[in-house]
């Protein structure tokens, strides 16, 4: 069967995902297999978007393909490069807080972060008044990743830009029709990055989360992988019912400040039905200039509380972005765990949230989110 590479190699991921370590009961598993289905979806789009003569940008992650703790806020869209072809990127900026580019040495591995062939934001740009702007790409040493990330700050408020990308001199041509071994090759390849997709964010995770002491987050650092003006702060919790953790943050000055949680499968948790993330434009900012966000189970009726949604342990993540200047431990975040009920202590300019105020948050954000994902 010309399927049966891809067949086994789903067969190979499902044994991945039920014996992965942290899955320890019924919500794990379910959670796994959503994964694993998304995970599918992806390997067959990147598969059959590999067309480096006629290339178009692919989304490379989004709500039903999700993979590597994808942030929330951003768009993320990829084109593989040949090493021997030049490439014209146009487009126009969009009022997002943020749109980066960077050109990845190959992909992820488990024992890999690739190379960064290039990493900037448009601020490199020639942006024309009317937004519009060209780039020119190539040719590269070897066959590359493009990859661009636009990123919000404000869901309800920001729009996207457009993006397009053409091999120089391929305009008005076309590619040869599919041929039975070009799918078979597919279908294989198709295979193998599902496999190395499951395998590279698990031990992602492992090496660059779960080494350090739980309920901490570290100091803003630079983001493993070449992002040029991205630092971030990383940590992972482990909380009981009654226990929140308060993440106190400077408000900053950088376009993009951000916060999210995600599940033991290195993953977004669900951002659009509940609030498991957070922008500085969607937070709540102190009198002292002061950022403190809740993490916990239970409601505490804070505007900046961000649902486990059932996740006794996962992982935290804050990202600032088109920086232009590097962060210190003063830019970053203090960590306490406390009671829930003892949270009024820890929150000195708290004002509740009712429950119908909540509901219009979440309402905001799948409102958000349904007209960003048409963009």
């Amino acid at each position: 069967m010309l399927t049966k590479p891809f067949a086994d190699a789903i067969r190979t991921a499902e044994q991945i995902i039920t014996s992965a370590p942290h899955v320890s009961g019924e919500q794990d598993l379910a959670e796994g297999y959503d994964y694993l289905a998304g995970s599918i979806r992806g390997a067959l789009q990147m598969a059959w978007a590999y067309e480096r003569d006629f290339p178009y940008f692919v989304r490379s992650t989004g709500p039903y393909t999700k993979m590597g703790l994808d942030n929330p806020d951003t768009l993320y869209f990829h084109s593989w490069l040949r090493g021997d072809a030049e490439y014209v990127v146009t487009g126009v900026r969009g009022s997002t807080a943020d749109l980066s580019f960077q050109i990845l040495d190959g992909d992820y591995s488990p024992v890999d972060v690739p190379g960064s062939l290039a990493a900037f934001d448009d601020r490199e740009l020639e942006i024309g008044p009317d937004g519009a702007f060209t780039l020119r790409i190539g040719p590269a040493p070897r066959g590359a990743m493009l990859v661009v990330r636009e990123v919000f700050s404000d869901w309800a408020n920001e729009r996207p830009g457009m993006l397009r990308i053409e091999r120089a001199g391929h305009a008005g041509s076309a590619p040869p029709p599919i041929t039975l071994d070009k799918a078979t090759k597919r279908y294989g390849v198709a295979g193998k990055i599902l496999i190395s997709r499951i395998r590279t964010f698990l031990a992602f995770a492992e090496r660059f989360y779960l080494g350090l002491p739980v309920n901490t987050l570290t100091a803003p650092r630079a983001t493993p992988g070449g992002l040029a003006t991205q630092f971030s702060s990383v940590g992972h919790y482990d909380l009981a019912e009654d226990q929140a953790m308060v993440v106190t943050v400077p408000a900053s000055d950088a376009p993009y400040q951000g916060i999210q949680l995600g599940s033991m499968w290195y993953v977004s948790l669900d951002y659009i039905n509940h609030q498991t993330s957070l922008t500085r434009d969607q937070a709540v900012t102190d009198p002292d200039g002061m950022i403190r966000f809740v993490i916990s189970e239970r409601n505490p009726g804070v505007a900046n509380w961000l649902e486990r949604a059932g996740h006794r342990r996962g992982y935290v993540q804050l990202r600032w972005q088109r920086l232009s200047r590097e962060l210190t431990a003063e830019d970053g975040p203090r960590v306490d765990i406390v009671g829930v009920d003892d949270l009024p202590k820890q929150l000195p300019f708290h004002t509740p949230v009712s429950d119908e105020e909540w509901r219009l948050r979440i309402a905001a954000r799948q409102a958000a989110t349904a007209a960003r994902m048409l963009g």
